[in-house]
């Protein structure tokens, strides 16, 4: 399937944070992209517009197209409790998000990239579908044979931040997802309401 490969900087400038990641070229351009920059008068957004931007901005956080995105949401629409917070969870419980958690992967088109050439398993089984939603108990592992490749390495070298719903194994390159995180501890700046509120209408 295609993926967007474009320029990260210049999306993570139209949002206003650096959703891709550390990102120096952001942090000397902190301002809207375009000809103008911090000059250009903005027309005051409508509620419409900050609505989708929202849904864009998560889209692209996660690097998701519209179909998976709504299919996302609709499953999130059927379980119980608040629908916002249902679809944050179920994004931080896909196979390649947790695989970039667990900083296997730098970033998680990294960690997709990852799965798909069929370097990552999933409770013993080899698993090439990054949208799989990982289940508390399930278990992620690096393949044996792909355990010395130089981006695995390069990244579980620099460390990454560790998640209370993640167990790691740093010698063995195996994590268990112990649980659905709560909505408060997921990191991303997301108002999943302004989501709820543009497919209700």
């Amino acid at each position: 399937m295609a993926r967007y490969t474009g320029p990260t900087t210049k999306i993570a400038r139209k949002f206003g944070e650096p959703i891709f990641g550390p990102d120096k070229s952001y942090e000397k351009k902190n301002y809207p992209p375009g000809q103008h920059g911090i000059a250009k008068k903005r027309k005051k957004t409508s509620e419409y517009g900050i609505q989708l931007k929202e849904k864009q901005k998560v889209k692209y956080t996660y690097g998701l197209f519209e179909r998976q995105f709504r299919n996302l949401y609709e499953k999130a629409s059927r379980m119980k409790g608040r629908k916002g917070e249902n679809l944050v969870l179920l994004l931080e419980s896909r196979l390649d998000n947790l695989v970039y958690r667990m900083g296997i992967a730098p970033s998680r088109a990294a960690a997709r990239q990852l799965v798909t050439h069929r370097h990552i398993m999933l409770n013993g089984e080899l698993c090439n579908i990054p949208s799989s939603i990982v289940k508390a108990g399930d278990v992620i592992a690096v393949r044996e044979r792909s355990k010395s490749l130089e981006i695995i390495q390069e990244s579980i070298s620099r460390g990454s931040a560790r998640f209370s719903w993640i167990e790691w194994d740093g010698a063995s390159l195996t994590g268990k997802y112990l649980n659905m995180p709560i909505r408060s501890e997921v990191p991303e700046t997301i108002n999943e309401q302004l989501i709820v509120e543009l497919y209700s209408k």
